[in-house]
């Protein structure tokens, strides 16, 4: 999808299609009292100098997506929204919103399934499709489906798209960000060489930036410079596994089929605060957040019909060192109260003394919910009794 998260915001200020504007960090003051001041009119009616600017922005944020208008300063996802404020000060920033961005993401998916049944979920805006026993899908080198999957999506959202169609997930991959936004890219196998071997390593999905470096300094800096050594030259400085799958990965082999049904390992929400929290100093705030981390998770577990038995927490320090830690049930749950009661155990098990600058909490060892309710006996944390006279309690924690 094309900047997914900012073109869901665009849907509800149209007045800012066009203007830089970037989507990150949680909702503040500033955001309820935009909407506030509006009292019964529509959004679409507030004054764009009323919105807030990037420049403006305190705290650790950091963007989620951009608007192509933004983006041609040099902003861009993962980037802090302190350091984008220094590139494109005068950016509309609007906070995420989850529940919209699901509620999309779950209609374009059904606008797609609808004319291509084979659809492998990449996370809320992404997917791989399987176009070759879809009627149609072989006209125009799978041009003529792409424009209708293209032309559905945008009827049942609002929203574009850019697609691309190759005869394996990873050049398709590669391809859908060659003609953003709202494109479509076409890759045969005869065009290797000319539209894939000159890209940057980095184009490949699976080099990251230690992989890419180490290219770099062994004066590989293109896909055809990789495609052009030999697999014994790859495998004795990547090693087995990861050499013989650069080679293939250059040569633009991929045997991967489109997975129509995979299992959740886990499920977990995780919050990075504007400011640094301490367990004691802080315990209002953070028992708070820790309460709502715990909800959303169990939200997630019930919406998508899952229980789980592992449950684990993650801080993040002001140091930035990081640690979990986790506890396991003898039961399946997806109860807000339980979870939030044995991650609390888990908790215990870490120092609280320095400041946290992030607080997450997850669930793993996920089944079925309807799998599980055979399974389901009541139990405690395996390896401790449901009460451990003299630890502290959840409120003393937090």
């Amino acid at each position: 999808m094309d900047a997914f998260f900012a073109s869901i915001e665009l849907l509800r200020y149209p007045q800012l299609k066009g203007l830089p504007v970037v989507i990150g960090g949680g909702r503040r003051r500033i955001d309820e009292a935009l909407r506030e001041a509006q009292g019964e009119r529509a959004l679409r009616f507030i004054p764009v100098d009323d919105f807030p600017r990037l420049k403006d922005y305190v705290g650790r944020g950091v963007i989620t997506t951009a608007t192509y208008a933004a983006r041609q300063f040099g902003v861009g996802s993962a980037m802090g929204m302190m350091k984008a404020a220094k590139l494109c000060p005068d950016a509309i920033v609007l906070p995420v919103d989850f529940d919209e961005v699901r509620k999309y993401s779950r209609a374009f998916k059904e606008a797609i399934r609808e004319v291509a049944p084979l659809v492998e979920d990449r996370g809320v805006d992404e997917v791989y499709i399987d176009f070759t026993d879809v009627p149609g899908g072989q006209r125009d080198g799978g041009r003529a489906l792409a424009r209708l999957l293209q032309r559905s999506i945008l009827e049942k959202t609002g929203l574009t798209c850019s697609i691309g169609v190759a005869p394996n997930k990873l050049i398709a991959k590669m391809a859908s960000e060659f003609n953003k936004p709202n494109g479509i890219s076409i890759v045969q196998e005869a065009d290797l060489q000319t539209m894939i071997w000159p890209l940057k390593c980095r184009k490949i999905n699976g080099i990251g930036p230690k992989s890419d470096a180490k290219l770099a300094a062994l004066n590989i800096h293109t896909i055809g410079e990789m495609a052009a050594q030999e697999i014994g030259w790859l495998i004795d400085h990547f090693g087995q596994a990861t050499g013989a799958w650069m080679h293939d990965a250059a040569w633009g082999r991929d045997s991967r089929p489109v997975v129509t049904q995979s299992e959740p390992v886990s499920m977990s929400r995780e919050t990075t605060f504007e400011r640094d929290l301490h367990a004691v100093r802080d315990k209002a705030e953070l028992g708070a957040v820790f309460t709502r981390l715990c909800e959303k998770v169990a939200e997630d577990l019930e919406r998508k019909g899952y229980v789980g038995k592992t449950i684990g927490i993650k801080l993040r320090y002001d140091n930035f060192q990081s640690v979990t830690r986790d506890q396991t049930l003898a039961h399946y749950t997806a109860d807000a109260k339980t979870i939030r009661q044995i991650a609390g155990l888990a908790l215990k098990r870490v120092p609280l003394t320095q400041r946290l600058r992030l607080l997450g909490v997850r669930v793993g060892t996920l089944l079925k919910a309807e799998d599980a309710a055979a399974l389901q006996t009541r139990s405690v944390p395996a390896g401790l009794t449901a009460e451990e006279p003299g630890s502290p309690s959840m409120d003393q924690l937090f």
